[in-house]
């Protein structure tokens, strides 16, 4: 992308908004907080406001998410990062290993691992993750994080429109559950044995007093302390396997991002066990194609789009795993002359079932800002509300991400015991040359990467404004040959796709993920915040 268009993409393309947007973006130049609830932006203003920094708003932010949108993630989730600081971009992996105890015979008599209870539990990594940002950048007392959260728990909040609509689904699934195990869960969530409606006032007094206990500690409590004790007893008492072993064995660590080249910009991405690197694999396959001779609402743009992610995402079903049991590197995964490779297998026509190469080898998103730093940040409790089980009397409900790992015998990604699963959630960033452009990300499972590449497309083959690159109508591929498109797809675009043998499906926009963004052009932060949430961006 020529510097000329990144000009007019991040500012003379302000006022375009081709797709009827409810939103505008927003500017400021000294800080700004983009995420997909109001109440949780303002969390993060408040920091600013107290003289924090960006690492600071984005912390008190990703708690009081917890809070207020206990539906996609909470306290004994797991989280991820990228910081931009002094002209380095830093990774953190605050995602939890599955206990020891966790040997594939327990799943000996199962087809496939199961949606609730323990079987799905790996140790929570959020805590963490707020612990290890805090101390290597925050400026403000780690406790003066938790107010906003401990505050919206406390005094309860009105539950906003999309979160009540997603609380409103999972109730079929949590409101059947009689076993004991799952009765502390429904006691918190479902208190009146019915979700809360949209503008309700909903609060939780063991969320607020378990996040003043890891504020007060420090995190430690959840890891070695009180919490820890009371996660293990809770686990021993019903059948579960993690110990206070497992979770004083935790710990985040510290990774270096990967990233490809895109025209000018280059994508940054977590590493594996991540699946941010299909989006890199996926964009480096468009690389060959010159887009922009396609209108951007067009089947044959978006067939081209969903090719390249469609072969992305069989080469990170079959090899992205816990590093230590990749059998290929993210190296090799990335090689441009790999993508070549697969960039042939596209034609005018869909692939029926796109199969690996190289043979011979529930989530919020939140983004911060400041006149220094700037963070991407995503956690999740995985598949909604997570596992059914919350710790009684405390506000951890833990999450299922154990569903990541595969039965499949030899499967790099194979359940066992101390071992991360493969990891949906993934945040993004961009530069150009040595400067940092902002954080961006589109939660939403397997939609996230190809969240990220549509995003991406928008901005740098079509000219498109952070706002409407979030505001544009999205295809989402599921398997074989069955693609989603939002229902406000152009009806030529489905036609199209469909004679090019696409399985096509028409779906709700909340199946497209949610996304936010913060980008720097000179001195100037502009941000944007999804239409499918009910989210907010702020800057001053």
């Amino acid at each position: 992308m020529e510097k000329a268009i990144v000009e007019r993409v991040f500012m003379n393309n302000l006022l375009q908004y081709p797709y009827n947007s409810s939103r505008c973006v927003v500017l400021g130049r000294k800080c700004a907080v983009a995420t997909s609830q109001s109440l949780a932006t303002l969390a993060g203003m408040e920091m600013f406001w107290a003289g924090g920094n960006a690492v600071d708003a984005a912390i008190a932010t990703a708690i009081a998410l917890t809070v207020v949108e206990p539906t996609s993630n909470g306290i004994g989730g797991d989280a991820f990062a990228l910081v931009w600081d002094d002209g380095k971009l830093h990774g953190l992996n605050a995602s939890g290993r599955s206990p020891q105890a966790l040997t594939s015979d327990r799943f000996k008599d199962l087809e496939r691992i199961p949606l609730l209870g323990w079987l799905s539990v790996t140790v929570p990594g959020a805590v963490s993750g707020w612990r290890s940002l805090w101390e290597k950048w925050g400026k403000l007392p780690f406790e003066q994080l938790f107010s906003p959260a401990i505050r919206y728990a406390s005094e309860g909040y009105p539950v906003s429109p999309i979160t009540a609509q997603a609380w409103q689904q999972a109730a079929a699934t949590f409101l059947p559950l009689t076993a004991p195990k799952y009765q502390s869960f429904k006691q918190v969530f479902f208190p009146q044995n019915r979700a809360p409606k949209v503008g309700e006032i909903w609060g939780s007094k063991f969320h607020a007093a378990t996040l003043k206990e890891i504020a007060a500690t420090g995190g430690e409590s959840f890891y070695q302390g009180k919490l820890a004790q009371a996660i293990a007893k809770y686990a021993e008492d019903t059948g579960g396997l993690v110990t206070t072993e497992d979770l004083a064995n935790h710990q985040a660590d510290w990774v270096e991002p990967i990233s490809t080249q895109y025209g000018n910009l280059k994508v940054w991405e977590i590493p594996p066990n991540t699946q941010g690197i299909a989006a890199l694999m996926g964009l480096n396959i468009l690389e060959g194609f010159d887009l922009q001779q396609y209108p951007r609402d067009s089947g044959a743009s978006f067939h081209r789009q969903i090719e390249a992610i469609k072969l992305a995402f069989a080469d990170l079903h079959q090899y992205v795993a816990d590093p230590r049991s990749m059998s290929v590197s993210s190296e090799q995964l990335l090689a441009k002359n790999y993508a070549a490779q697969r960039r042939e297998l596209i034609g005018e026509r869909a692939i029926s079932l796109a199969t690996p190469g190289l043979p011979t080898g529930g989530t919020v998103y939140l983004a911060a800002a400041d006149e220094n730093l700037m963070v991407s940040l995503i956690q999740s409790n995985y598949q909604g509300f997570g596992s059914g089980l919350l710790v009684p009397e405390t506000g951890i409900a833990l999450h299922n991400r154990g569903l990541g790992f595969t039965l499949e015998p030899g499967h790099p990604n194979e359940v066992a015991p101390h071992k991360r699963p493969f990891h949906t959630i993934i945040p993004g960033f961009l530069t150009e040359g040595d400067r940092a452009l902002g954080p961006f990300g589109v939660m939403g499972a397997p939609m996230q990467p190809q969240g990220h590449l549509q995003v991406v497309v928008n901005m740098v083959n079509y000219g498109m404004n952070p706002q409407s690159a979030l505001d544009a109508p999205r295809w989402r591929y599921l398997e074989k040959d069955l693609v989603l498109l939002e229902t406000h797809v152009p009806q030529d675009i489905v036609l199209d796709l469909v004679d090019r043998g696409h399985n096509i499906r028409l779906a709700h926009p909340r199946m497209f993920g949610k996304g936010q963004i913060i980008l720097r052009q000179d001195n100037v932060l502009i941000a944007a915040s999804e239409p499918r949430a009910d989210g907010l961006a702020l800057a001053f």
